[in-house]
This record gives structure tokens, C-alpha cells and sequence, in this order.
């Protein structure tokens, strides 16, 4: 779940384990990714980069129609921030391309932790009690997912809900020879048990630590399954006494209880691989008794402050708010943002990379609107190449397939859609007159619905009026606008409408009828600062609702 290991130790070891330098330990017996076993069952036709196996493997997953995967989940005890909204965003691109791609039907889990040293820390801070301070900040976290338009999973599972399945599955791993308890109350995973088979997903085994004097391990790397209570913490009964789970254990427990002894996809951050995604892995085979419990595993690359080699967190105080940034941004840009880079990247968080990401999808917009325009006849343009758009959608059709299925390749999706909006703006080339010949609406109808069903498939909205159902103050500005736009636009014909007059006359007319341009150019700017955007086409006027972080009075915010 998301949070950072509690020792440097974990800290100093995962950039060994990723190849990023030398770290402490010793190699883990045999090369990873050997042992790994391709799953039978249902070839998704997408390639990817599994963690256990360092590279590109086809994706299998038990059933097309019941797809398992678990997702860490938060630690309940502040405001999630844009370090956890990028790579929940990033899942959610991957979820919804499985989905309505490549037609998985996922079943999702995730684990939300509610009891933990933090949320016990700040609840005595605060004065209030653990279970209210989780709860608080629970329904924080799935306001902030359901902003950022994020979907929620099939199910949530709260660790202080299985306080007796996570003491069942503990008896079983002590029932199997891998845990034992103390005199103290504790229970460790004895991880000299597990032998070379630790070790899957980095390439170090653990070395010795520091421990207290008065630790009760047997060795110093194996780690809690339970923790005894101690004064003024919550806790629950259990075989070894009064306690609260382990870190590890919880996300274990949670898992099997819906997916049992086999998963097809377990997805976090990078930072969790180790110790927290290992140690899962070690609990569950044992427990299960299985050779291999997950069989893909997916991890996010860190969200960065620009101009910092450091991640974003909420312990180097260096973090943005979900709510602080949506004060500025859309969720849409975001995603966008999101979907420039890998999801295993890491990316650099910056105001200017955020504006290229806007102006992207304004871009966008811009030519769906203007592709319409043309639909309707509103737009006149030289005459079409008909036959090269079609060739360019089918392209980008074959292209944008090839991407995702390639470790879920969005850059190179977003890519090549950018490349059929610029072929498309190629052949919308307006001109003065309305030209005679035929005209091509059918392809630019093609294009505008591929595009948007894109966008709409990675969860980006393109549409320019966007109403709640049933909202009737939203239905009456709706028309009001509509009104107040045609009224001008009938003031603009008036006022450039010089008939067969000499040249003379038409000087003297417009000269005559230039304030009524200016007062159309006046409510124009205006409606502009009120979120509304009025384009003035050949024989009409158009109008869009601009996201309120868009409008003039607005932007100073984006240049800090």
C-alpha cells in the first residue's frame, strides 16, 4: 500500500535491485525470471513488461470474462497528493485499454489500510481516534479518484474489516513452517525458510540489519506478520495475544480472500516491489503452497519534482494536493499528462509540462470542432483529398492498436492520433469564398468519431458542452447562450452585409456600421471571460463552455 519502507535499508536496496547502483546484500540464487510459469488460459494479445521476468511477456489471464487483479491501495492518513494520483491515473488508462480494447472484463481489488503506525501517530496528534481519522481520509482518497475521473475497483477491502481472516492466514503460514511467535506477542516470517526462492521480483537477497538490543527475531531480516499492542494503540485479540497485523500481511490476506491461491495482475508504484511486493509474494506461495502466486506484475514509474532527482512525497514535503492542482488543471490534462510517457517512466511534474499537455488537448478540441464545423457546412474549405484521410485513418487505426498492445504504449498511441489531426488540419484549409465541387463530410464523420471514441476509451473528455443530466439551470444556459449567440451573429451579417453597392458606398457603410462590429467583438471577449469561447466562422458563429481553469481570469495561476 502506498507508502514509503520504513528502514533506509529497503531504500538503499531497490535501486541496487533495479540495476540504478550499488546497493547492500547478496544475489539471490538463480537468474530472475527463470522460474517464472506462462499461465494457460485467455491470450489478451498484449505484451507486457512483467516484473518478475524483466521483460515483455504476452499477457494471459485466467478468464476474459473474470480478468483478477489487485491494486495497493492508500494508507488513510493525509490528502493523497499527484505522487499517488499519477500512478492510480496511469492503472486506470491500463484498466480501461484491457477493457474496451482488448475486451477483458477485470475484476478489481484494492486493499485501503486503516490501521498503521501513521494514521495511530496522527489521530493522537489530532485528538481524535484512529477509526475516525482512516475514515476521514478514506472518503478523501475516493473523492480525489473520482475527480481525477478515475474508476473505483469491483471492491474496496479495509484491512480493520479481516482482523480474523489476516489472523487465519497468519496460523496458516506458521502451520506451514515459514513464521513463528515470541514471548513478546510478535509473529515474523522466518525468511531463512524461504531460501533462494526469495528474491523474485529484485535481484538481492537481504542482508543483515540493525536491529534494537531487545529484538525478539530470530533473524534480523525476517519481517512482522503481527505486532503486539502496545499502551494507547488500538488493537485485537489474537492466539498470540492482544495486536494488529503487519504491513505485508494485509494486502496477502485481502487478496486471497476474493482471488485465492492465483492472480492474474498485482499492480504500485515502483517503490513498492520491495520489501512490500516481495514479502506479498513470499507470504501468499507459502501459505498457498504454490509454486507461483502472481503471475504479472505491474509497477508505475515515480512522479518527480522537475529539476529535483527525488520523488514526489509526502515525507521529503515536496508534494502537490490532488485538490491544490485541480484548482488549476483539469483531470483531462492530467490524464493526458499521464499518457505522454510510459507508466513505468519516471516523469518530471512541471507547470510548463502541464501546458503542453493542455494546449495538446485543446489542439484536439479544436479540430474536432472544426472537422464538425465543415460536417455542417459551416466551414468551407478547398476541395478535400478524400482518399488520403481514409488511408490515414486506417493507419492510425493499425497504429494505435499495435501501440497499446505493446506494453500499453500511450505516447506512441497519443502519437500517432496527432498525426491524423495534423493531416486532417492539412486538408481543412479555409478559404474565402465557398469553393463549388463536392464535398467529403463521410471521412471527417470517421475521423471525429475515432478520435473521440479514443479519447473516450483512456477516459478523457473532449466535449465542449458538458451538462449534468436532469440539470435544468444548466439546460436554460444552455439556451440563453444559444440565443445571445445567434442574436450577435445576425448583428455581424448585418453589419458586413453591403449588397451590390459601389465601392464608395461600401466604405461609407461599413465606416457607418463599424461600432456594431466593435460591440460584437466586445460581447465576444466578455462571454470569453465568463468561460464561454465564440468563433466566428465564414456564414455562422459557433460556441463552446471553456473548463473554468481556462478563462482569462484564470490563467495567471498557470504561469506559477
Amino acid at each position: 500500500m502506498l507508502r514509503k519502507p520504513g528502514t533506509r535499508f529497503g531504500a538503499q536496496l531497490l535501486p541496487a535491485a533495479l540495476g540504478l547502483g550499488p546497493g547492500l546484500g547478496r544475489k539471490a540464487s538463480g537468474a530472475r525470471g527463470q522460474g517464472w510459469l506462462q499461465p494457460a488460459g485467455h491470450d489478451t494479445g498484449v505484451q507486457v513488461y512483467n516484473s518478475l521476468t524483466r521483460r515483455k511477456d504476452p499477457l494471459i489471464v485466467g478468464r476474459a470474462d473474470a480478468a483478477s487483479w489487485y491494486s495497493c491501495g492508500p494508507t488513510v492518513y493525509d490528502h493523497a497528493h499527484l505522487g499517488h494520483a499519477c500512478s492510480y491515473v496511469r492503472f486506470d488508462i491500463i484498466r480501461r485499454i484491457l477493457t474496451r480494447v482488448f475486451g477483458c472484463n477485470i475484476i478489481m481489488v484494492m486493499g485501503i489500510t486503516d490501521v498503521d503506525d501513521k494514521i495511530i501517530k496522527r489521530a493522537n496528534e489530532m485528538n481524535i481516534s484512529p477509526a475516525s481519522l482512516a475514515n476521514l481520509y478514506e472518503e478523501d482518497f475516493k473523492q480525489d479518484m473520482a475527480a481525477l475521473k478515475v474508476l473505483p475497483p469491483t471492491v474496496y477491502l479495509r484491512v480493520t474489516e479481516n482482523i480474523p481472516q489476516i489472523i487465519s492466514f497468519i496460523e496458516g503460514i506458521i502451520a506451514n513452517g515459514h513464521a513463528y511467535s515470541t514471548g513478546k506477542g510478535n509473529v515474523y516470517f522466518d525468511l531463512q525458510s524461504r531460501g533462494h526462492e526469495y528474491g523474485k521480483l529484485v535481484d538481492v537477497a537481504p542482508g543483515p540489519v540493525a536491529e534494537p538490543g531487545d529484538s525478539d527475531k530470530r533473524h534480523a531480516s525476517d519481517f512482522a506478520l503481527w505486532k503486539a499492542a502496545k499502551p494507547q494503540e488500538m488493537f485485537w485479540a489474537s492466539p498470540w495475544g492482544n495486536g494488529r497485523p503487519g504491513w505485508h500481511i494485509e494486502c496477502s490476506t485481502i487478496s486471497s480472500l476474493v482471488f485465492g491461491s492465483q492472480l492474474d495482475i498485482h499492480s504500485g508504484g515502483i517503490d513498492l516491489a520491495f520489501p512490500h511486493h516481495e514479502n506479498e509474494i513470499a507470504q501468499c506461495e507459502v501459505f498457498h503452497q504454490c509454486k507461483q502466486w502472481g503471475n504479472y506484475f505491474l509497477h508505475s514509474g515515480h512522479l518527480h519534482v522537475k529539476g529535483k532527482e527525488e520523488k514526489m512525497s509526502k515525507s521529503l514535503k515536496n508534494y502537490i494536493t490532488i485538490k491544490d492542482f485541480l484548482k488549476t488543471f483539469s483531470p483531462d490534462v492530467f490524464r493526458l499528462f499521464c499518457m505522454r510517457s510510459s507508466y513505468r517512466s519516471a516523469v518530471d511534474y512541471s507547470s510548463s509540462s502541464m501546458l503542453e499537455a493542455k494546449h495538446l488537448l485543446l489542439a484536439t478540441a479544436a479540430f474536432v470542432q472544426d472537422a464538425r464545423a465543415y460536417m455542417k457546412g459551416q466551414l468551407a474549405c478547398g476541395p478535400i483529398r478524400e482518399d488520403v484521410l481514409w488511408e490515414r485513418l486506417s493507419h492510425t487505426k493499425a497504429a494505435v492498436k499495435a501501440a497499446l498492445a505493446d506494453d500499453f504504449d500511450t505516447p506512441g498511441a497519443v502519437d500517432a492520433i496527432m498525426d491524423l489531426i495534423h493531416h486532417g488540419n492539412r486538408q481543412l484549409q479555409v478559404v474565402a469564398k465557398e469553393p463549388g465541387g463536392p464535398r467529403s463530410p463521410a471521412v471527417f464523420g470517421s475521423i471525429i468519431s475515432y478520435i473521440e471514441q479514443f479519447f473516450e476509451t483512456v477516459g478523457i473528455s473532449l466535449g465542449d458542452r458538458q451538462f449534468v443530466s436532469g440539470d435544468s439551470s444548466s439546460a436554460t444556459l444552455h439556451s440563453v447562450v444559444e440565443e445571445l449567440v445567434r442574436f450577435r451573429l445576425k448583428v455581424r451579417q448585418f453589419a458586413l452585409a453591403t449588397g451590390k453597392a459601389s465601392r464608395e458606398a461600401r466604405r461609407q457603410q461599413l465606416l457607418e456600421r463599424q461600432p456594431l462590429l466593435e460591440a460584437c467583438d466586445t460581447l465576444r471577449q466578455d462571454l470569453a471571460a465568463h468561460g464561454i469561447r465564440v468563433k466566428d466562422r465564414s456564414s455562422t458563429s459557433t460556441w463552446e463552455l471553456l473548463d473554468q481553469r481556462e478563462t482569462p481570469t484564470n490563467r495567471g495561476a498557470e504561469d506559477t
